[in-house]
């Protein structure tokens, strides 16, 4: 009896792991350009039709890109091109995916506190203190907002670790922050968040991981708790 045709999102995967570990394996550099689609089903003997699906599904991945009338091409691996897919789940999760999602953002976002507390520069520092000033002198959303996320952006910087402040930029949804903001307001509850934005700056001063971790901690773990009140209510 002949074995039934394998499915075509089992070829596709194989495909996609294939070209994976041939980047993985240093036989694809970065930066360095494919072979054509039919030279590169050809050498791992799978359709033109699935490698085509592959290579799209791993440019949406940011592994590879397409460059106009020049080819596909492998992407630098840059942390923040292959992490971007967060943002959009971030985004767009609601209700208990979104808490679990503040979960691990609360994690991240203790331990590059106390990094930064540690490894701070005094022009990173100054950008701090900037957004935090920036933030005290507006009760509009919007403006918080955007110096709430530079005011992580630049911490998560100065943390010194690429990968942890791409993964936390991907956490970080404009959308949700807008939401909690939005929410902030109605519940009069701007100094409170404010307080401790300059905890989380204090710590930064002085120059204090634990304190860092723990005024980082404290913050997120408050809006987890709004989440969850709202979640309830």
């Amino acid at each position: 009896m002949d074995e039934p045709a394998p499915q075509k999102g089992t070829v596709t995967q194989r495909a996609i792991e294939q070209i994976k570990t041939l980047i993985g394996e240093g036989r694809l550099e970065p930066g360095q350009r494919l072979p054509t689609e039919r030279e590169l089903a050809a050498q791992l003997g799978i359709s033109r039709s699935s490698m085509r699906e592959a290579i799209r599904a791993l440019t949406v991945m940011g592994v590879l890109e397409a460059r106009h009338g020049s080819g596909i091409y492998v992407t630098q691996l840059e942390a923040e091109d292959l992490l971007e897919t967060f943002g959009v789940v971030a985004d767009f999760s609601r209700g208990p995916r979104l808490v679990e999602l503040l979960e691990v953002r609360r994690v991240l976002e203790s331990t590059a506190t106390a990094l930064a507390a540690a490894r701070v520069t005094a022009d990173q520092l100054a950008d701090v203190e900037k957004h935090l000033a920036a933030m005290n002198a507006t009760d509009d959303p919007e403006e918080i907002l955007a110096h709430d996320l530079a005011f992580h952006r630049t911490i998560a910087l100065a943390a010194g670790n690429d990968t942890m402040a791409a993964i936390l930029e991907g956490l970080s949804s404009r959308t949700f922050r807008a939401r909690v903001w939005r929410g902030y307001q109605e519940e009069d509850a701007f100094e409170r968040t404010r307080r401790e934005h300059a905890r989380i700056h204090r710590a930064l001063v002085a120059r204090d991981p634990e304190a860092a971790r723990a005024a980082a901690a404290a913050h997120v773990g408050e809006v987890e708790a709004w989440l969850r009140a709202q979640l309830d209510g």
